[in-house]
This record gives C-alpha cells, structure tokens and sequence, in this order.
C-alpha cells in the first residue's frame, strides 16, 4: 500500500465513540466493539466513558454533552445509559450539527440537542424502526450490542439517517438544571462530581461579572474569590476555579472537596458579587 493510499484512507475514516454505564469488567463493551468492526472495519472507535453511574442518565449525558464538542465533523455518538431497555422506549439516532448520535429515546439526547436548537444547526432525529440494520437476534437486555451497536456502525459505513427510521420530532427530554438569576446574583447547582472529587456547577464564569469579587455560597461554607487555577492556592484550601469547560468549579488543591464537605450533585450554590 502507498503512502498516498494509506492518507486517502485515513482522511475517510469515520471516528465512533463509544459512552455506556457497563463498566469494563464483564466484556460488554468489547462486544459492541466487534459488532462495529464485522460492520465497519474501518471505523475508529473511541471511548468516552465506560464508569457513567449505573442508569444515570442526566450524567452519562452530561459526559457525552462536554466530550462530542470535540470530535471531528461526521462522527457518530453511541451512548447506552438504557435503565429502560427491554420496554417500549424507542430507540433513536440524530444528526445534531455535524455530529451523529445512537441511543435510547429516554433524555440522553437532551444537552446536545438544546445546544443545536439554541445555535441554529441541523436537527434531524429518527425512530429505529428498521430490523435490517440491527443483528439478526435481539435480546431485550442487551440492545446496545444487538440495535444501538449495529446501528452506529451503518452509519459510520455511510448509511444515510432516513434509511435507519421514520422523522421524529418528539424525543424525550431531561429536566435539566438551569442557573436563575437573584436580587443578590445567580444561583446554581452541582451538575458534575469528577474522580477527584471537584464539584463542577451549571454557571459559567462568563454569567459572573466580577470573578475576584465574587462570593461563592456552599454546604454551609463561603468562598472568596474564583481563581485562575488551584495553583494559586494552598494545599487543602477550599477554592473556586474555572473548569475546562468554562464553568465554576469547586475544589479542594490536592484533594476531595465532595468527600471533604459532603457535597452532592443537585447542591445549591449561590453567587453574589460585591460592587
């Protein structure tokens, strides 16, 4: 093969990444895995978690949500957060943008379809109504292998969207937390725990006027100021900072603020900004 053959075929791969609460003990993913790869050979499979708490939706979409951003044009999202496989909740697929996602109607869908509507892309969503693109034998607990596997990699192979399902335009949408303006400032929630225990809110700094005077409102603590890192603080300070998606964080410098101050997602935090 020449090098000019190997470049035609790189530029026309198609990137599949993969988002489940399956952990990565008892094979499951590695099994979607080789149903992409009978399908798509080609296919660059990328995994953008596989430790989404089991059935939790709001942060296995979340995860999906701040990670997709960052993928190139045309790749396909399979996510299987599915506490309710087996029932009649449909299964869908969307183009969002120039992004493709595969997964179960029940909200997964919600942030990355709020974000098109809101900036005007493409919305096209459809019902997987179409046996042909799935395994030949569907069980009722596992269709991440048998639809939502099979399904990402067709369309990784090319196949148009229209072909996959009939138009929907009714897909399930989560509750999710909006910031709300006060008379003192803007008030939020904890909306993402990492594995080091950094609490990251749903107000992006650009809501907040005056970051250095900002005071921050937190399980029964108050925080001074949002920093540009933890470096500018002490180790085992409580602190305020910037997250990599832009929104305010809480932290511990070397260590675990949700564990240190039993703080949980869904906790208030209240922002106020001295003059």
């Amino acid at each position: 093969m020449t090098k000019a053959s190997v470049d035609v075929k790189l530029e026309n791969m198609t990137t599949l990444s993969l988002t489940t609460d399956f952990g990565n003990l008892n094979g499951f993913v590695g099994t979607m895995k080789g149903v992409i790869w009978k399908i798509a050979p080609d296919v660059n499979i990328a995994d953008i978690s596989h430790e989404i708490p089991a059935q939790d939706i709001r942060t296995g979409s979340i995860a999906l949500w701040r990670a997709a951003a960052y993928f190139p044009a045309g790749s396909v999202h399979v996510a299987v957060i599915d506490p309710g496989v087996g029932t009649k909740r449909r299964a869908i697929a969307a183009k969002l943008g120039d992004q493709y996602y595969v997964l179960p109607d029940n909200g997964l869908i919600t942030p990355m379809l709020e974000d098109a509507e809101a900036a005007g892309l493409e919305v096209r969503l459809v019902h997987l109504d179409k046996p042909e693109y799935w395994l030949p034998q569907v069980y009722t607990t596992f269709h991440g292998r048998d639809i939502f596997a099979p399904v990402g990699a067709h369309l990784a192979a090319g196949v148009p969207l229209e072909m996959l399902g009939a138009l929907i335009t009714d897909p399930i949408r989560l509750p999710l937390p909006k910031p709300v303006r006060t008379d003192e400032g803007i008030e939020g929630s904890i909306v993402v725990i990492d594995v080091f225990g950094n609490c990251s809110t749903n107000i992006r700094v650009s809501e907040v006027a005056n970051l250095e005077n900002a005071t921050l409102f937190i399980a029964d603590q108050v925080i001074h100021g949002v920093l540009p890192s933890y470096g500018h603080a002490k180790i085992g300070d409580l602190v305020a900072v910037t997250d990599s998606e832009g929104f305010i964080e809480i932290a511990v410098v070397n260590g675990n603020a949700a564990k240190t101050y039993g703080i949980k997602l869904d906790d208030i935090v209240r922002i106020t900004v001295d003059d």
